[in-house]
């Protein structure tokens, strides 16, 4: 089915042999050809075997964007262990739980986080191996540092992998605990690998080294991407596109600031002549073209060699899609429904020259459903009634340690395998999807169902919101009713917005109250933090 069943570790060295010199990774101003990248993971992975680490073993990676994280995390392929991301967020009781759960037995982590990992270290029992990389800060008693026990080691000897090695994939969803989502490096191949080659109409290669091949065809026909990746290493959306860039030849840019930097990116795009920039929505959208249009401190930057704009894990609206158009008149613009979990759901393209669709409006592919949440069953084609979203094909083993939740989100209907991990929304008889939002932080108002996007999309329509979320906040009567926390440009009038809202959508779904605040706080891959909004929220209103 999927042509191939092998650990990426095996496919990654195959690129490396086909295309040696070719720049693998570019972090900031540090760029890492195939043959450094390989050796540097080959010396890893000897410190690392000599350290215990070998098959299902579990390496946490609590880092920014550097070039260690990627070879570590190769590395951690070539042993057939598992990198496991830390959201460098994240404080020591957050780290010490993904720590724990995962069973993690190596921390990687960057120097200026030490206070955090030591912090963290009584409730993390099975962390025995701290490799400290070098950011100026002083080495935390108990660790090696990453640099010397790299450089001391012999690179490793190619050992036999396989397709079944898996890779553990943390994430933080919008409520409740991170969750570690399972992928074979099989059923990734088949997402990104077998996926790729379908769309561009290329032979699917049976061995490693045809992989390598290919790559290497496509970067001297000079088709392969240049991926700039916006969202940091630790969200899998970062780590899922460069796998499936190296899988066309191509090279990956990232960020090398720790916080994210507009003017930096577009730095970037003309340096390395970017030919596709993957975002996550208007969080990242917003300051973008913000940098880029009019009098920006970006404007006037060559961005020609954009073919492709790309985002995923939050909504791009319809007016950000049409000031990259002013700038880059030459790109395609492809709005994704997708999760770690899978997909992807559904797509909105608009092709150059072309009016984008209203915001948060997509297509469904063909191999996506919505499911009964009474039934379980596959709603009809054209049904007014909202449902998960889910996709059958490629997808993870379920979730890490939880068997229910796993039940839930990899539902098997009729024989059918799907993925599911909670998008409401509604298909439309032409296929178009509208998405409403995650079930799980849909709001109940007096027994009617408010899904938060949906209004949010509405709310950001106002020329005034800068950024939105919608919660539910407790109510006597209603049990939840809809609050609005917003961010906006100038002092803005609750009630006209409210009305501005409803003319939108119906009057039950608008928000009753409105909490502003100077930022909306959002994750460093740009999803909404919902939990943070509805505190907010609770506590305002409290006042």
């Amino acid at each position: 089915m999927t042509g191939l069943n092998e650990n990426w570790a095996t496919l990654w060295e195959a690129f490396a042999d086909a295309q040696p010199d070719q720049m693998a990774v570019a972090v900031g101003d540090h760029e890492t050809t195939w043959r450094e990248l390989d050796q540097g993971a080959a010396r890893v992975a000897t410190a690392l075997t000599e350290r215990g680490v070998g098959p299902d073993t579990r390496i946490a990676q609590l880092m920014f964007n550097c070039p260690e994280y990627i070879e570590s995390a190769y590395a951690a392929f070539k042993v057939r262990a598992s990198p496991v991301n830390v959201n460098y967020r994240y404080k020591s009781p957050e780290i010490a739980y993904i720590c724990d759960n995962a069973g993690a037995e190596v921390l990687i982590f960057h120097g200026s986080l030490a206070d955090r990992v030591d912090g963290a270290r009584a409730s993390m029992p099975t962390v025995r191996v701290l490799l400290q990389v070098d950011d100026g800060s002083p080495l935390l008693d108990g660790a090696e540092w990453y640099h010397e026990v790299r450089d001391a080691a012999a690179p490793a000897e190619r050992i036999e992998r396989s397709g079944d090695d898996m890779l553990l994939l943390y994430t933080g969803g919008t409520t409740g605990n991170p969750k570690g989502v399972m992928w074979r490096h099989v059923d990734l191949w088949g997402a990104l690998g077998n996926t790729n080659y379908r769309t561009a109409g290329i032979e699917l290669p049976t061995t490693p080294a045809e992989v390598g091949a290919v790559a290497a065809r496509l970067q001297a026909d000079g088709v392969s991407p240049v991926l700039m990746c916006a969202p940091p290493l630790m969200h899998g959306t970062a780590l899922f596109l460069a796998i499936g860039a190296f899988v066309m030849g191509g090279s990956v840019v990232l960020l090398g600031g720790r916080s994210f930097d507009p003017d930096e990116l577009w730095k970037l795009v003309e340096r390395h002549k970017v030919t596709q920039i993957s975002l996550v929505g208007d969080a990242f959208a917003r300051p973008l073209t913000a940098a880029v249009t009019g009098d920006g401190s970006s404007a006037g930057r060559d961005i020609s060699s954009l073919q492709r704009i790309v985002s995923t894990g939050a909504t791009l609206s319809a007016d950000q899609k049409r000031l990259f158009q002013a700038v880059a008149p030459q790109v395609t613009i492809m709005d994704m429904i997708g999760a770690s979990e899978g997909g992807p759901y559904a797509l909105a393209v608009t092709p150059p020259g072309t009016e984008p669709l209203e915001t948060a409006v997509f297509t469904a592919l063909p191999n996506v459903v919505t499911l009964s949440d009474e039934t379980g069953e596959p709603l009809p084609i054209g049904s007014d009634i909202p449902g998960r979203l889910a996709a059958s094909g490629p997808q993870p083993r379920g979730y890490w340690k939880d068997p229910e939740k796993t039940a839930a989100t990899f539902p098997n209907v009729n024989g059918v395998q799907y993925t599911a991990p909670g998008d409401y929304a509604l298909i439309a008889e032409d296929g178009r999807v509208t998405l409403l939002g995650r079930g799980s932080v849909c709001i109940n108002s007096g027994g009617e169902k408010i899904y938060p996007e949906e209004v949010e999309v509405a709310a950001r329509l106002h020329p005034n919101v800068l950024d939105a979320n919608v919660v539910g906040t407790p109510h006597e009567r209603f049990g939840e009713t809809v609050t609005l926390v917003c961010s906006v440009r100038e002092p803005t009038d609750p009630d006209e917005l409210i009305g501005s809202i409803k003319e939108q959508i119906a009057d039950y779904k608008a928000p009753r109250q409105v909490v502003f605040v100077d930022e909306i706080y959002r994750a460093p891959n740009g999803k909404a933090d919902y939990r943070w909004a509805r505190d907010t929220a609770v506590a305002a209103l409290a006042d």
